[in-house]
């Protein structure tokens, strides 16, 4: 028995479980399509976007969507330097592109394979649920027309094609039939369920994906089915999990969660928790360095209570808490310290726990702050730390405490 299953028991694994057991996927990012749509992210410089493609293939991603080329000059010049990026540093990760089930779509992409030499994946998105049929004019006959026409002219052409429909959560059954059994009678090589406007609970999920997977077991085909959440709800990573569960062969994702309105499943926290769960066997190391990189190149800000990568995700300075890390730490096991008060190894991505000096603030968290910054402890100076400390409503900052230190002498 390891030292970990000698003092920790986890209910998570333990005992009965009311769903199966969690599998390998394939992961898809969407922090340069979805992500960037978010109204109030930026659109980052190509610099950092080749940047972000290469951390990602380091966390072990599988999949990128490297932009929507229908969009414009600038859409189409990213994806061509991004899929050459990928090409000329032999990256593992493999490039699609978003679509609509439009020629103006389609052609761009066709024409960026080509000039690249690079496979893309094409995306190619249709509205099916009745309220945008509604809205927007539209019949199952027309629907139908453009499934078929997308599909084909992407077979054509060699691209391998996922038929994607926007707002599947919301779609009858007799029209989503009728869309994808037109889809795979032409050959497409997946089908993306989309939860877009974030409605779906995770029983949702369940019901949605087995539908899909019966109706492709009745064709004995191979499609894969893919899931692509929002989180409008607060259901994101919840549902991807439940939709690991049930049977889809890829998930979607953005980092820092990043997409139209309240965002989409954060892919960072699916990663991390895949890996906590023994089914992600990848190196996580380069997740830390995404994040950041994500976040200054959208300007997009990480919340300080955001798990694992927020600025207090490892912090604590509440007396009993320190206490508890310190006596950890003072029989010499960093594995101890890292998660007597923490359910997310913090070495893991190059962080530690933080040991903080505030109004609930025993004296120990003072004598570990100094001893960690090599400053002699004296009875004198933790008085002094504890005064200051316990007159204020918050954490000090560093340059409090240093002040402290330095009238103290």
């Amino acid at each position: 028995m390891s030292q970990r299953d000698e003092v920790i028991y986890d209910w998570n694994v333990e005992g009965h479980t009311l769903t199966p057991a969690m599998r390998r996927v394939e992961y898809v990012d969407e922090t340069l399509r979805d992500g960037i749509q978010c109204p109030s992210v930026t659109d980052p410089p190509i610099e950092a976007k080749m940047q972000m493609v290469r951390l990602l293939d380091a966390a072990g991603v599988h999949h990128v969507d490297i932009g929507l080329p229908g969009a414009g000059a600038r859409a189409v010049e990213d994806c061509i330097l991004l899929a050459e990026l990928i090409r000329d540093e032999g990256l593992s990760i493999k490039a699609m592109c978003a679509a609509r089930t439009h020629t103006n779509d389609i052609r761009p992409i066709i024409e960026i394979a080509e000039k690249t030499g690079v496979p893309i994946e094409a995306m190619t998105f249709l509205g099916t649920s009745p309220i945008r049929l509604y809205a927007e004019g539209w019949d199952e006959d027309l629907l139908e027309k453009r499934t078929r026409a997308a599909v084909r002219m992407c077979k054509d052409a060699g691209l391998t094609n996922t038929f994607v429909t926007e707002d599947t959560v919301r779609s009858h059954p007799r029209t989503l039939r009728r869309l994808f059994e037109a889809a795979i009678e032409e050959g497409v090589d997946g089908l993306c369920l989309c939860d877009t406007v974030g409605h779906a609970t995770p029983n949702g999920v369940y019901n949605l994906i087995h539908f899909t997977k019966d109706l492709i077991r009745g064709f004995g085909t191979d499609t894969r089915v893919d899931w692509h959440g929002h989180n409008d709800r607060g259901f994101g990573l919840g549902n991807a999990l439940s939709a690991i569960e049930a049977g889809a062969d890829r998930v979607h994702g953005t980092v820092l969660g990043m997409g139209e309105r309240v965002g989409n499943t954060p892919l960072d926290l699916m990663l991390v928790n895949l890996k906590l769960l023994g089914i992600h066997d990848g190196d996580l190391s380069s997740l830390a360095e995404l994040v950041d990189l994500a976040s200054k190149a959208c300007a997009w800000p990480v919340p300080v209570n955001y798990p694992v990568f927020g600025k207090d995700a490892f912090r604590t300075g509440t007396g009993v808490h320190a206490a508890a890390v310190i006596k950890a730490l003072n029989k010499g096991d960093d594995w101890l310290a890292d998660s007597v008060y923490s359910g997310v190894p913090a070495s893991w991505f190059g962080r530690s726990q933080e040991i903080e000096i505030g109004h609930m603030a025993g004296d120990s968290n003072i004598i570990y702050w100094l001893k960690s910054r090599d400053i002699e402890v004296t009875d004198a100076l933790v008085d002094a730390i504890r005064i200051k400390a316990k007159s204020t409503n918050r954490l000090l900052e560093e340059a409090e405490v240093m002040a402290v230190v330095k009238a103290t002498g």
